[in-house]
């Protein structure tokens, strides 16, 4: 265990991290320090279950906490009046037609207890970059032509590793989670991490997992077949009110 503090991660961007295990209790899960947002550092981390969280101003930090918050792809829960509200939805769903505007909202929303965002311009161009390459996916939520919510993170073999999600309209984040979920669980897909705990994920369906567990989950699901490239095609377009039924298993 490294009891002084976050390694320093090494310069070139494929040099490997240091073993999520290694990360500080205090403050919970803080491994390193520094480096870039190459896509190759991005994927290296992710698939050894790590994630950059820092502030404008702040070095890259880097973090794998324990436990992890995760949603289990077909236990998303919607409330049975939110449900029925979903019915009439004119709401539309889609995925990797407008991310970096998905990544834009998030940035914008506001979060309770927290002062500005961690998704700088370098974040966003960095994910706009691995959307490109076909990694990182957003799913989104219409009414129209109006964007009113969505979601957006990094797939890698058969894992998703969620970054971060807002509602311009209550109940948008709502909804892309779950087509998120009900989709990845068609595909054989059964975790999205979540990174820490919040209330709002709790009452959605997120539990805790000790990390050991969601490490030895992520060096099985890492190296499986997944779908690299563009997801709108895959995912196809339906109506939020489909969501207001329980999947067909």
């Amino acid at each position: 265990m490294n009891n002084k503090g976050p390694y320093l991660l090494a310069d070139a961007s494929d040099a490997p991290f240091p073993p999520a295990e290694l990360a500080l209790r205090e403050p919970d899960g803080l491994l390193a320090v520094g480096g870039d947002l190459s896509p190759v550092r991005l994927l290296n981390a992710y698939a050894g279950g790590i994630f950059p969280w820092f502030s404008e101003g702040q070095p890259l930090l880097w973090w794998s906490p324990d436990p992890r918050m995760v949603f289990r792809t077909d236990r998303v829960h919607l409330s049975s009046r939110f449900r029925r509200t979903l019915r009439s939805s004119p709401w539309r769903v889609r995925a990797d037609t407008a991310f970096s505007e998905v990544m834009q909202a998030c940035a914008q929303a506001p979060r309770p207890g927290q002062d500005g965002t961690w998704i700088t311009d370098d974040m966003h161009r960095a994910y706009v970059e691995l959307h490109r390459l076909g990694y990182a996916h957003s799913v989104e939520v219409f009414d129209e032509d109006q964007l009113v919510g969505g979601i957006y993170g990094v797939a890698i073999g058969r894992m998703f590793f969620g970054e971060s999600m807002f509602s311009g309209r209550s109940g948008g984040s709502k909804v892309a989670l779950a087509a998120l979920a009900r989709t990845l669980a068609s595909w054989g897909w059964p975790l999205i991490d979540a990174q820490v705990e919040n209330s709002h994920l709790l009452r959605l369906g997120a539990e805790q997992m000790a990390r050991p567990l969601f490490l030895e989950q992520v060096r099985q699901l890492v190296p499986q077949n997944g779908e690299v490239g563009p997801w709108t095609r895959v995912f196809g377009e339906f109506s939020a009110a489909a969501l207001a039924e329980p999947a067909v298993t």
